[in-house]
């Protein structure tokens, strides 16, 4: 039970500042202005641990690697903390923390294209939805090329969530077998 608790809290920590690393990441990779309310939550939750980390790690191109590191670090510190409660290999760490920030990156876009959906059903003109609409815009731009309009409705963000759900289940097994064969 304790175990279950611990888990929980630092699953939950570990996710709202590993998700506002990667969000950090990819709102300056595409360029989109921090200067509204979802680039301030990103900056309060992450400038913590983002700057110090950029002297160490530069950027490479537009990809700010120093975000990409701190949310590394992050779900490194998570399996840290919950192999010294357990126990178990220490060589799987730096493993699961790769599959945890992917995993990460994941659920982060399925997050924000049920957001996109919703607010996109109730027609909402705000700051919040623009940005929202810029961010799911490039994972949704091949998509519409392939999968048409029905009836008007635009189903890429159902498929391109569906695909994630894949995305996320290969990923798992392919977790699952790499830290077998590691231990």
């Amino acid at each position: 039970m304790l175990y279950q608790i611990v888990s929980l809290l630092l699953e939950v920590a570990t996710g709202l500042l590993g998700s506002a690393c990667l969000l950090r990441l990819y709102m300056q990779h595409q360029r989109i202005p921090f200067g509204n309310p979802i680039g301030s939550l990103v900056f309060a939750l992450t400038d913590w641990l983002v700057p110090p980390l950029r002297k160490l790690v530069p950027p490479i191109g537009r990809w700010d690697t120093a975000s990409l590191l701190a949310a590394y670090l992050l779900k490194l510190a998570q399996f840290a903390l919950l192999w010294l409660i357990t126990g178990g290999a220490l060589a799987l760490l730096p493993v699961a923390a790769l599959f945890g920030v992917l995993a990460l990156a994941i659920y982060g876009l399925t997050g924000l294209l049920i957001v996109y959906a919703v607010m996109s059903w109730v027609q909402v003109r705000s700051p919040l939805a623009d940005v929202i609409a810029r961010l799911v815009a490039p994972p949704l731009r091949p998509l519409r090329r392939i999968v048409p309009l029905v009836g008007g409705l635009d189903l890429t963000p159902l498929v391109l969530l569906v695909l994630l759900q894949v995305a996320g289940i290969v990923l798992q097994h392919a977790m699952t077998a790499v830290l077998r064969a590691i231990v």
